[in-house]
């Protein structure tokens, strides 16, 4: 998929100047965040992201890659992922997955959030809820001498247990200068199968999940991804980092959850 082998060991200071870049994602998500609000614009969205990215002195890596023509990807409701932002405007009781690239001094930050706009249905929070939970579950898994089928088959089990879908034809990867790198991190597969984890490895793991089936198809941009029934979907990522102790989280939800406690259109979830 990413058209190389080799996967990446990164040492202790790639790894602090990779989370220096994917916290700064979760910032630029957070002064988003305290925009979201009924009438307005996924498009103007991505202007405040763009502006905030590069007012930190780095770049938005989604913008131009493979043509991609933003910021950020805004996917919203029955979209799973890479929605792209225009004039579509946000609804009382939408929910909006956004994920976000940042390239900071020649390292990329990668991580997405779904958001939930008041008025929210309780089948939606439910859904959100639960595809963060297996994110967390799958980070537990990355651990020296354990696989990445341990990880995908504890996300995918997961989230089946509800009756939810799990997306097959996307999945996470290993990230550092590039923001695809191997290896591909899939949210569904058989335990004890995969590549072993690897002290040094960074990967974003980024489940996908849809409230009821898993079929997806592809807009006619090339990029909007959205469940085949209409059903909607939840998505949220985090760039995270093999260690010789604990999986190594790079990525934050820690501002984008207080901004959302400040912001009266938000539900946390």
């Amino acid at each position: 998929m990413f058209g190389s082998t080799a996967i990446h060991i990164r040492t202790l200071d790639e790894i602090e100047q990779l989370r220096k870049s994917s916290l700064l994602v979760g910032e630029t998500l957070s002064e988003v965040a305290k925009n979201i609000k009924p009438g307005v614009t996924t498009k103007y969205l991505d202007t405040i992201a763009e502006e905030f990215i590069k007012d930190n002195n780095a770049e938005p890596v989604f913008k131009g890659y493979n043509g991609y023509p933003a910021s950020l990807c805004i996917s919203i409701n029955e979209v799973v992922v890479h929605g792209i932002p225009g004039n579509r405007e946000i609804k009382e009781g939408d929910i909006i997955s956004i994920d976000c690239g940042t390239f900071l001094n020649g390292w990329v930050g990668d991580s997405a959030y779904t958001f939930a706009v008041v008025g929210v249905s309780e089948e939606a929070k439910k859904l959100m809820k639960v595809t963060k939970e297996s994110l967390y579950l799958g980070i537990e898994k990355c651990v020296i001498g354990n696989r990445i089928g341990d990880l995908s088959h504890k996300i995918q089990s997961y989230c089946e247990d509800y009756g939810y879908g799990v997306v097959r034809e996307l999945c996470g990867h290993g990230v550092g200068r590039k923001m695809h790198e191997e290896p591909e991190v899939p949210n569904f597969g058989k335990a004890g199968t995969g590549i072993k984890f690897k002290e040094g490895m960074v990967i974003a793991i980024e489940p996908m999940i849809t409230m009821h089936k898993k079929e997806v198809v592809f807009e006619r941009d090339g990029w909007t991804c959205r469940t085949k029934d209409m059903s909607w979907a939840a998505h949220y990522e985090h760039d995270v980092a093999i260690t010789k102790n604990d999986p190594y989280i790079l990525s934050s939800f820690e501002k984008i959850e207080e901004t959302i406690k400040q912001n009266n259109n938000l539900v946390i979830v």
